[in-house]
């Protein structure tokens, strides 16, 4: 157990001048684990025609070309599981919950080529703000075994490599306003527009969710009237307009 060099990080951090030295502390701490990638990310504005920025990261060569192509996006158990999750999550774990999805078939594929470029295993760590989600750290690569205690630590070295990337940048005040027209959502209501964006129908979902239809039907409606849509399509438009999912 290597958590000195977590708490370490968690010091320099406050200390580091540029946002370069910033990311080589990072680096250094993740070679020191043996994880071979990382992602630093924000969640995007919807106006800016994304669904994140990528503040730094090193992953495989090609992935993300092969990622977009083949819009593995849509399935992708670990996005999925980002909208919803308060906590730090392990991959696989998010790809277990997701064994009964009803695109099993395009799953296996999405791992088989991450598999590939070598991103077997790693753990997410959702980063919130005063609007929800706003962005996220994860390391990947080998399967590499954290203990509780090492998880919550890089939990905090997440949230605070974040912020001081924001700081030195200039742009930690924009992320630390609070946006009154935001839609206060429960993690089910997301978790059914998350499904909604893919496409799938109510029974799909109810399957999914492994809730009755009716009971899918009765979120949808609740969520016409908070977000004021007309029907689920325009649901799914808002919800991607106003960044609620990725």
């Amino acid at each position: 157990m290597s958590v000195h060099l977590i708490v370490q990080l968690l010091v320099l951090a406050g200390e580091a001048k540029t946002a370069g030295e910033l990311i080589g502390q990072l680096e250094a701490l993740l070679g020191s684990y043996r994880f071979d990638f990382y992602e630093l990310s924000l969640r995007a504005k919807p106006e800016n025609g994304e669904s994140e920025h990528v503040l730094a990261a090193r992953m495989p060569q090609n992935w993300r070309q092969v990622y977009v192509a083949k819009r593995y996006g849509l399935v992708d158990p670990v996005a999925r599981m980002l909208l919803v999750a308060q906590r730090p999550f392990r991959m696989r774990d998010a790809a277990s919950l997701m064994r009964n999805d009803p695109r099993r078939a395009r799953l296996q594929r999405l791992t088989q080529d991450a598999m590939r470029h070598g991103i077997l295993d790693g753990y997410v760590f959702p980063i919130h703000g005063r609007n929800g989600l706003m962005g996220h750290m994860s390391i990947t690569g080998r399967p590499v075994d954290l203990s509780p205690v090492e998880i919550s630590l890089f939990d905090t070295a997440a949230k605070r490599i974040m912020w001081r990337h924001l700081e030195l940048q200039g742009a930690a005040s924009e992320h630390e306003k609070h946006e009154p027209d935001s839609v206060p959502l429960t993690r089910r209501e997301l978790e059914v527009i998350s499904h909604l964006t893919q496409g799938l129908t109510s029974p799909e979902i109810a399957r999914t969710l492994q809730i009755s239809s009716h009971t899918v039907d009765w979120y949808i409606n609740g969520l016409q009237d908070k977000m004021k849509a007309k029907n689920r399509q325009h649901v799914v438009a808002l919800a991607l307009r106003k960044g609620i999912v990725i």
